[in-house]
């Protein structure tokens, strides 16, 4: 079997994609090693859905690398709340929402340009592996930017992010999200801009730009497309459907793997 997998003219194709191909065959079935290299990729997906976010780990890694955060909470109490009940996951807590409000009423603060907000969504493990590089990637292209402090939300949907920015009184709110889980990427970032936030945005009103991770979109790839997006939001005063990315004609060489819609169908990832 071994000799008849070398052989197989899809083997040497197998080194520029991580999907499933060239895997051989055995009677009806699979072989064993790619078989048994399936179900740990579908416990792998399985267990980015489920692991909860180190918050603390996350908050000491952003102070670390000098970003100020706040911590929040959605109104889905769990996990298990959070998958069954989708619209607890677009609102705050009681308790987080009192905290921002009592955060404005005692230090009021001029409108941020950008508010960044790193959720757990469906893979917390893609926002604690991936958030912070890619703020460490574009940080520095946002030198004209007035940038509020970092917030971390337990329990997320994309939605969360426009009654944050809107209490926050933030122009544009960025959300970095755990993405679903696929089968080779369980570790994916999903990157929602939102223009004058508030509770009730469409999906329409916003950009997304989706799958990064380094064996994806990389970081200054995505760094790249978010700048221009931004740029492009602040100049025009929208996001969403009004709002094309055109950021890949500015680059000498195209990426390979561009990612970016302009009304995302967040539901189906973390919405």
């Amino acid at each position: 079997m071994n000799d008849s997998l070398d052989k197989d003219p899809w083997n040497a194709l197998r080194q520029f994609t991580q999907a499933r191909i060239a895997l051989g065959r055995a009677g009806n079935g699979l072989p064993t090693a790619p078989l048994l290299a399936f179900n740990l990729a579908h416990a792998q997906a399985r267990d980015a859905v489920h692991q909860p976010l180190d918050a603390n780990a996350l908050h000491e890694a952003l102070r670390a690398h000098g970003f100020e955060s706040l911590d929040v909470h959605s109104a889905a109490p769990d996990r298990e709340h959070y998958l069954r009940r989708p619209d607890l996951g677009r609102r705050l807590s009681d308790e987080s929402r009192a905290a921002l409000l009592k955060r404005q009423a005692h230090a009021p603060t001029q409108p941020s340009d950008v508010l960044f907000v790193i959720a757990d969504g469906l893979s917390a493990f893609a926002a604690s592996k991936q958030a912070v590089p890619l703020l460490q990637a574009i940080y520095p292209k946002l030198t004209d930017w007035t940038i509020g402090p970092v917030v971390v939300a337990r329990q997320a949907r994309v939605a969360l992010g426009d009654e944050i920015g809107e209490l926050l009184n933030a122009r544009i709110v960025v959300m970095l999200i755990g993405e679903r889980p696929g089968l080779s990427s369980p570790d994916s970032l999903g990157i929602y801009i939102t223009y004058a936030p508030k509770t009730g945005c469409s999906d329409a009103q916003r950009n997304c730009i989706s799958n990064v991770r380094p064996e994806g979109l990389d970081y200054p790839q995505a760094a790249h497309k978010l700048h221009y997006l931004l740029t492009q939001a602040r100049a025009l005063r929208l996001t969403g459907v009004g709002l094309k990315d055109d950021s890949d004609a500015l680059l000498t060489s195209t990426p390979a793997m561009p990612a970016v819609s302009s009304d995302a169908d967040s539901d189906s990832t973390a919405g």
